[in-house]
Formats: C-alpha cells, sequence, structure tokens
C-alpha cells in the first residue's frame, strides 16, 4: 500500500469513528481515543510547553469530541484537521484561563525531552510533504501559519507578534491554508 492510499485509510478510519461517536458508540470512541490521543498530546505539549496542561488540553477536546462528534462534516475537511483544530482552541481556553489566574511559588514542570510532535511528524512521508509545502509560502503566510499552529498564537497575538493588522493577519492564514491543501492534494 502506498503512502497516499495509507492516509486516506487512516482518515476514513478517522471519520467514521467520529460518526460512530455522534450515534454514542462508546467502543468507537475508545479506539478512537486510543489512535488519536498520542498524535494529539504530542501537539499540545508542543503548543503549551507543559505536561500537566497538555494533558488537560487532551482530555477537554476529547469531551468535546463526545459532546459535538456529530458537527464534523467530511466534506468541509479532514477529520484528523477537525481534531487538532478541536485541541488548538482548547490549549488556547486554558492558557488564556491561566494567564488571567496568580499563583504563589509553583513547582514547574521538567522539560520533556522526547521529539516535539514538529519534529516527528517531519520524519515521516506526510511530515516531509508538509515542509516541503510550507517552503513553498511567502515568507509571512509561513510565519503566521507556524505561529498560529505550531505556537498556539491566536489571530490577534499574531497581529501583535506579526505588527500587521488584524484583517491581514486573517486573511495571510486563510491564504497559506488554502495554498497548503492546494499543494498537498497535488
Amino acid at each position: 500500500m502506498d503512502e497516499q492510499d495509507g492516509r486516506t485509510t487512516v482518515g476514513a478510519d478517522v471519520a467514521s469513528l467520529l460518526k460512530r461517536c455522534a450515534e454514542g458508540d462508546q467502543a468507537a470512541f475508545r479506539r478512537l481515543y486510543d489512535s488519536q490521543s498520542p498524535r494529539l498530546y504530542g501537539l499540545a505539549l508542543r503548543l503549551m510547553k507543559q505536561p500537566a496542561l497538555a494533558s488537560d488540553a487532551v482530555h477537554d477536546a476529547f469531551v468535546q469530541v463526545w459532546q459535538r462528534s456529530a458537527r464534523f462534516d467530511p466534506s468541509r475537511g479532514q477529520a484528523e484537521a477537525w481534531l487538532a483544530s478541536l485541541l488548538r482552541y482548547r490549549a488556547i481556553d486554558i492558557l488564556r484561563r491561566r494567564s488571567r489566574e496568580f499563583y504563589g511559588h509553583e513547582r514547574t514542570d521538567e522539560p520533556d525531552t522526547a521529539p516535539d510532535a514538529f519534529a516527528q511528524l517531519a520524519e515521516r512521508a506526510d511530515g516531509q510533504a508538509l515542509h516541503r509545502c510550507l517552503d513553498g509560502l511567502e515568507e509571512t503566510q509561513r510565519r503566521a501559519v507556524q505561529f498560529a499552529f505550531m505556537d498556539g498564537l491566536s489571530h490577534t497575538e499574531l497581529a501583535a507578534r506579526l505588527g500587521a493588522p488584524l484583517g491581514t493577519v486573517k486573511s495571510w492564514v486563510r491564504r497559506a491554508l488554502l495554498g497548503l491543501k492546494r499543494c498537498l492534494e497535488a
């Protein structure tokens, strides 16, 4: 089986598991969790830099999957991307909530020495394709996507970091995602 067929099969399997979750199938939810939680945890760890917070984000994302899996529409995108976006939004929510809290002395988490999700992805064929497609984007679009999806910045935070108007940043991200989609489908 070639790489493309393997990716399609995995995506179709995740989409079918989401459909079964929407119907209340707990066994499908368990399979979905077992197959996708390691990838989502790696992404959360990259975004949040703290294992405990990353675990919370994965937990919150899967609670939302159970509650809202009926909202997944396969015609609008891939199941894995939908799961990653749920995770990203939960991670941002947790980080925002945490930034408003005041703590006294708190023990810091030990840094994780395992390769981050982006490094692991780079080792796979689809990760290499993603890197190739990212390299083909304009510099501003590439930076906007990397800050948003690898560092977990919101559009407002991106605008501040990049020193550009919010609407411009949103356009960069949208154009970049469309460009990545075209490149990866080619």
